[in-house]
This record gives structure tokens, C-alpha cells and sequence, in this order.
């Protein structure tokens, strides 16, 4: 099931994807207060949309091309993997960036969280670059995650631009600033379901500068799994309904480039993630 958050001249709603459609939830006579709500209700609700959706009027839908898909949902938490995929971290040991051996998380300010097809404002950097993720959204609580049992804590995937500022990234040991510019965090188009996603460590991932293809991998390169994400990150802390992880870069982003190429204004950034969608925005 896709689910998304789109703008239909009704105000902003919750819809459900299907055959080049969105059919808002209402017109499945349910109502929600937000996407976090439609992820805490779990296995139950979904199982209710799904049947309401096989008996709902053909005429229910409006086309998707006469909809604005906004940002799936703003979560308590937004995390990101460093050099999560093996060339990736070849490339950044040119740079003569030290690569841990442990999980590398940083945070992205949920302020930075932006529409699949917003656009994004440079502000103050002068070396935008581009990062597309797969991006895992957490269903139930999770604390003290055993790898095995990670998966049953997950509720679906999105595509993630994980922009970064690369003169901002290293004001801070924690990498922070650099990666929370406002509308430096484009995630969606829509939320897939865990259910519809067999492997979620064997998809094409993929990063198109004005068409030009500038990442081009598989989440299988992954060094960390997600499994062992969940595990290593509930050591710490619980990870709640809707919280985001950004799994990780594959190589070819423009800082490691020769010379590094940054984003420029008018670029169109388009991040592929087989089986889930695609986002793109402009550079403003």
C-alpha cells in the first residue's frame, strides 16, 4: 500500500495510491488525525483501508497529476547513517575522512523536512550537494531491539534526499548544521508498506543531476543492515511511531567528485528508489 499526504483543494489530506490515483481516506469514510496516528494504529487500520478500498466507488479517486503531494509526515525523530555503503566509504577514505567502525548517526533537524517535489532553498551554503537514502519509517516502539525481531517494528519505506551542506557539515562535530538547512530534508513521494517490499536490501537506488545520472547502486553495498540499525539505535534510545532513519549514501556524490561539483540554482535533483518512487526538486 502507498500512502501519502497530498493537497487536492480540500486542505491537506491522507490518500492511498493505486492505478495513477490518490483516494483520500475520507472518501473511505475514515478519519485520522495524521499520518503519526495512522502508523500508531497499526495492522488494523491498514487491513480496514485495504478493504474499504476494494469496495469504494471507481469515481472516488482524483488523478495524481492533479494533486500536490506533500511530505509523508513530520517525525519526533529524523536520524541519518554515515557511510553506510562499502564504495561510499572507499570514496570518502580518498578524502581522508576517517570511516568508524561503528554505526555513524548524526541527526536532520525535522524543521529541515520538505515536500517530494518542493523546492530547495540553498540558503547561506555555497557547496549543496545531494544524497539519496533509503528511508526506513518505524511503526511500533522499539527499545532494546534484538536484530531478529527488528523488522516487526517497521512500518514502511520512503525515498530521502539527505541534502547536505557540505562548507556547514564539519562546524560541528556532529555534523549537525550542515545537514538541517530548512528544506534540506525532501522525503516521500508516499510511505510503501513494509508488506509490499519482499527485500528491502535489494533495491536500485539511484541520483539524476539535470538527467545526468550521478548514483547508481543497490542497497544491497549496505555495510550496516537495517536490521542491525534498529538494533544498535534502541541500545541507546526508543525509537517511536514515525521516527525516520536515513540508511546511508551510495558513491557519487558531488563533494567526492573531481574537482567536487556543487548544486547549482536551477538544478533538478531526481532520487530513484526502485519498487518505493522517486522524488525531485529544484535548486530555487
Amino acid at each position: 500500500m502507498k500512502i501519502a499526504r497530498f493537497e487536492g483543494g480540500a486542505g491537506p489530506q491522507i490518500g492511498i495510491v493505486k492505478d495513477e490515483k490518490i483516494v483520500a481516506l475520507s472518501k473511505l469514510g475514515i478519519e485520522v488525525p495524521g499520518m503519526i496516528e495512522l502508523i500508531e494504529a497499526g495492522p488494523h487500520l491498514l487491513r480496514k483501508i485495504a478493504e474499504n478500498l476494494d469496495h469504494c466507488d471507481a469515481e472516488a479517486g482524483q488523478p495524481l497529476s492533479a494533486v500536490r503531494l506533500l511530505a509523508p509526515l513530520r517525525p519526533r525523530k529524523f536520524l541519518g547513517l554515515g557511510m553506510n555503503y562499502k564504495r561510499h566509504a572507499d570514496e570518502a577514505r580518498r578524502l581522508g575522512v576517517t570511516v568508524p567502525d561503528n554505526q555513524l548517526w548524526f541527526n536532520k533537524q525535522t524543521s529541515c523536512i520538505n515536500d517530494p517535489f518542493g523546492d530547495l532553498k540553498p540558503g547561506v551554503t555555497e557547496k549543496l550537494d545531494y544524497e539519496v537514502e533509503l528511508g526506513v519509517v518505524i511503526g511500533t516502539s522499539a527499545k532494546s531491539v534484538k536484530a531478529a525481531d527488528a523488522y516487526s517494528h517497521v512500518f514502511g519505506y520512503i525515498v530521502v534526499n539527505d541534502v547536505s551542506a557540505r562548507d556547514w557539515q564539519f562546524h560541528t562535530t556532529t555534523i549537525t548544521m550542515g545537514k538541517s538547512f530548512d528544506t534540506h530534508g525532501p522525503i516521500g513521494p508516499w510511505i510503501v508498506t513494509a508488506d509490499e517490499i519482499e527485500d528491502p536490501e535489494a533495491l536500485g537506488i539511484r541520483c539524476l543531476v539535470n538527467g545526468e545520472k550521478r548514483q547508481d547502486s543497490n542497497t544491497g553495498d549496505f555495510i550496516h543492515s537495517i536490521a542491525a540499525q534498529i538494533e544498535y539505535l534502541s541500545t541507546a534510545f526508543t525509537l517511536e511511531p514515525g521516527d525516520i532513519l536515513a540508511t546511508g549514501t551510495p558513491e557519487g556524490v558531488g563533494v567526492a567528485m573531481q574537482p567536487p561539483v556543487f548544486l547549482q540554482p536551477g538544478d533538478i535533483v531526481r532520487c530513484e528508489i526502485d519498487r518505493i518512487g522517486a522524488i525531485e526538486n529544484r535548486v530555487a
